[in-house]
């Protein structure tokens, strides 16, 4: 806590004889500073940010009323504590005075003793209310600091899941990071908020993660799929949906989304559901677009990698059928950078 004897007070009056008293009381206690009119005052406040003001009111050209109102209007001198201490000592005057912010009032002829009494009082207040706003940041910068830890576990936790997911029948787990990446690009480039497009790109990462769910015979077979296999292999999104259902984090609840309507497509004939257009959430067609280039420009136990050409010309193929025709023309405007990703993470 700051201590009293560092504090700066500033004195007001354009009495040299009142300034010199005060200055005799309170310079073995106190820094001080003098102003011997309401201009100087001013300057001297905003350019020192004194503890606290002992404030005169009858002064030529502007008085101590107009000082205390012009110090509070500025952002620099606002929070400054203001004594009046003036010969005024009409009741209304005192009113008015309390009324502009001053924290007390003390009226001429003054005692020394109560004036020192009552700069000890205020300045003790100040200085253990700054010592509790300092207390306050500390604090308020260790729960941001904790919370952030907690959001970056929580990160770290989600994409582990979209991972292990993922290391069942591609092995590296670069889809899911591809996949993120270019939820998080077309996102944007569609004109999501900053924050939108950043949970999708955290809750893409578990589009599959129902393929938890579906036996490895099915999920790694290398070759095609038999009816009943594939019906089997149909179930995944409704599964991934289920493991990620009933939780209030705005994060699970898009990835829920998200695992049950990336395999709608825009013309109906997708799974599980048959949803049609504008029909399937947003975020669930863009994943649907980013998923299916990946899979196509990937390798996979049951093919070979196409070209990021032949792949994005497969995307076109299916605007409006399979995708959104917006999101298509979106997708391929930005395959630069998709390149770029494709690159990294090989």
């Amino acid at each position: 806590m700051k201590e009293l004897s560092t504090c700066k007070i500033l004195l007001v009056d354009d009495t040299k004889t009142n300034i010199h008293i005060l200055v005799q009381a309170l310079k073995d206690d106190y820094e001080l500073g003098v102003a011997m009119n309401g201009h100087k005052a001013i300057e001297y406040a905003v350019r020192h940010k004194p503890d606290l003001i002992l404030l005169d009111i009858l002064m030529p050209e502007m008085d101590g009323f107009e000082v205390c109102e012009r110090l509070s209007e500025n952002q620099h001198s606002k929070d400054i504590p203001i004594i009046f201490i003036t010969a005024m000592d009409d009741p209304k005057d005192k009113t008015r005075g309390f009324e502009m912010g001053a924290v007390d009032y003390i009226t001429k002829p003054f005692d020394i003793t109560e004036v020192k009494s009552r700069v000890k009082t205020h300045l003790t207040l100040k200085v253990s209310q700054e010592a509790l706003e300092k207390q306050n940041i500390i604090l308020n910068e260790k729960v941001r600091e904790r919370t952030r830890n907690l959001e970056e576990t929580q990160i770290e936790i989600i994409n582990r899941l979209g991972l292990a997911a993922e290391f069942r029948d591609e092995g590296t787990g670069n889809h899911v990071k591809r996949m993120s990446r270019y939820c998080n690009i077309l996102g944007k480039a569609y004109g999501l908020p900053v924050e939108e497009y950043r949970i999708l790109a955290l809750a893409s990462t578990m589009h599959d993660i129902g393929k938890i769910g579906i036996s490895d015979s099915i999920l790694l077979k290398n070759g095609k799929l038999t009816d009943e296999e594939w019906i089997q292999m149909k179930l995944h999104p409704a599964i991934g949906a289920r493991l990620l259902s009933g939780s209030k984090s705005k994060l699970l609840k898009k990835a829920e989304i998200i695992a049950l309507t990336h395999h709608e497509w825009w013309d109906g004939t997708g799974y599980p559901s048959g949803l049609k257009g504008e029909e399937i959430p947003l975020i669930g067609r863009i994943t649907c677009i980013c998923d299916v280039f990946d899979a196509l420009s990937s390798e996979r136990p049951y093919k070979k990698a196409w070209s990021v050409e032949k792949a994005a010309e497969e995307i076109k193929i299916n605007s409006g059928k399979h995708f959104d025709p917006k999101l298509v023309k979106l997708f391929i405007a930005l395959l630069p950078e998709i390149r770029k990703i494709i690159h990294e993470f090989k």
